[in-house]
């Protein structure tokens, strides 16, 4: 079996090494409490289950009072944590370009009554075809996707959503940062291709990509298959009866095929899962807006955001189930038949994201503690972000410890759990910055026979809507009944 000792670690180790001393360096306090924590996460034997286990590991060298006082005492500089993260190596797609995924999975609290600032979160697969609004944590990760079948992903940036929030102005917050922090870092240069955001119906993607216009960005994303577009605006006539010229031409109809039309770019390509994939695109189409909703606060006059629709449809699916159209809506216009490739492909890469989310929540133990204060949920996902970018930095540094049942896998493509498998035997190769606990005397705790007498304060769960107005529960509203809006 190859060892960790017989690879060739150049450069990798130390890039390693110093992005730790650059992690401990971000933490302003009880920093080596938080930093072992992480370490106990990237060494644990098997997925973590609960939150105190980890205070056995043999990394964590404290106790189990010093790992939740860390959690929730502790304090981390984010802004220098996302500067750090975004210096790191980013996948990039064939050509050069980055591409960025956008998606918010949530940290379900059903029962988590005295938790501050839960929302209402759209849930899946809950039941056969049924959807459910649970309370919990919204998270918005941004990720950067790899070319090829991978479940490897990297995550420049999270940001828990409040409740009453504007989902889609703190998604282009947030893109925001993320772009001008990659521009900062290097990682995009005048002349190279836009970066490419690519985003799930549950987001408005003309809006985004009109609010992030000044960037190198382009916006990819899918839309609804009841939607209703607008050609181009027909050129000016003289009408002898006067009155207003029009501005949008005819409607673009998706349920109505008598209104698409000769498509403007057509593409047939053969692939292994789903046989002979057709693309069809028309150019620049646009939405129609009203003052409503979004734009209710919009006083210049309404933009007209044209972009490229994409139909796509394939022979079958891997699991055999009914092969409906995907619409798509890019902010690129006259596009040919290489850039309608390229996207629709770009689009099929952002279901990576959810191989990272299942190995957050279910290997790393993401959603695992039962944490009260969302501030310290806020500095256990950036622990887990951070443990997630050191394993990306470890891949050419493991070799894989497989188990006798699962297939050998060559070292470049080892999974995200295959590379944590082996990250103790790199620990003791690596910087370790923690400096080691201080022996301290327990506390005398709470007296033997009394009770603990504090009653937690309960709160209200809120939910997100697009306008930003906020939802609380009615003081008549009864515990099982359905959530109603009351604004």
């Amino acid at each position: 079996m190859i060892s960790v000792h017989h690879l060739d670690s150049g450069p990798a180790l130390g890039e390693l090494s110093g992005f730790r001393r650059e992690f401990h360096r971000c933490l302003t306090r009880r920093a080596d409490g938080l930093f072992e924590l992480a370490d106990a996460v990237l060494c644990a034997d098997g997925p973590v289950r609960t939150l105190v286990g980890l205070s056995l590991a043999p990394e964590h060298r404290r106790g189990h009072g010093g790992l939740y006082d860390a959690v929730n005492n502790g304090r981390i500089d984010t802004d220098r944590l996302r500067d750090a993260l975004a210096r790191l190596p980013l996948p990039r797609a064939a050509d050069g370009r980055l591409v960025l995924a956008v998606d918010v999975p949530p940290w379900l609290r059903p029962d988590g009554n005295t938790c501050p600032d839960r929302s209402f979160c759209h849930t899946y697969g809950r039941g056969h075809n049924e959807h459910r609004m649970i309370p919990g944590w919204p998270y918005s990760f941004v990720a950067a996707l790899e070319t090829g079948g991978t479940s490897w992903t990297a995550l420049p940036d999270a940001a828990r959503l409040p409740p009453g929030a504007d989902a889609a102005a703190m998604t282009v917050a947030q893109l925001r940062g993320v772009v001008e922090r990659l521009i900062a870092a290097g990682q995009w240069r005048h002349g190279d291709p836009e970066i490419l955001v690519v985003l799930d119906a549950g987001y408005d993607a003309p809006r985004i990509a009109y609010l992030l216009a000044d960037l190198p960005v382009r916006v990819l994303g899918r839309m609804r298959s009841d939607r209703v577009l607008r050609r181009p605006t027909p050129p000016r006539v003289h009408n002898p009866l006067g009155g207003r010229f029009p501005k949008h031409g005819g409607e673009f109809v998706f349920g109505d095929p008598a209104t698409w039309g000769a498509e403007d770019v057509l593409t047939r390509t053969d692939t292994r899962l789903y046989g002979t994939a057709t693309a069809r695109a028309w150019n620049r189409l646009h939405s129609r807006l009203t003052r409503r909703n979004a734009w209710i606060d919009h006083t210049a006059p309404l933009p007209i955001i044209e972009g490229t629709v994409i139909r796509l449809t394939v022979e079958h699916l891997p699991s055999g189930g009914v092969n409906k159209p995907v619409w798509l809506w890019c902010s690129g216009i006259d596009a040919d038949t290489t850039e309608v490739d390229r996207w629709w492909r770009m689009f099929l890469r952002r279901f990576d994201i959810e191989h990272t989310f299942r190995m957050l929540k279910q290997t790393l133990g993401w959603t695992r503690p039962r944490l009260r204060d969302p501030d310290a949920a806020d500095r256990w996902t950036w622990l887990i972000l951070i443990v997630h970018a050191q394993l990306r930095l470890a891949r050419p540094l493991v070799a894989d410890l497989r188990h006798p049942w699962e297939r050998p896998a060559e070292p470049a493509k080892l999974t995200p759990a295959r590379v944590r498998r082996g990250f103790r035997n790199l620990h003791t190769k690596i910087a370790r910055p923690a400096a080691a606990p201080k022996p301290v005397r327990p506390g005398p705790g709470r007296p033997a026979g009394s009770k603990n007498r504090v009653v937690a304060q309960r709160f209200d769960v809120g939910l997100l809507l697009a306008t930003g107005q906020a939802y609380t529960r009615p003081a008549h509203h009864k515990k099982g009944t359905n959530p109603r809006r009351t604004a």
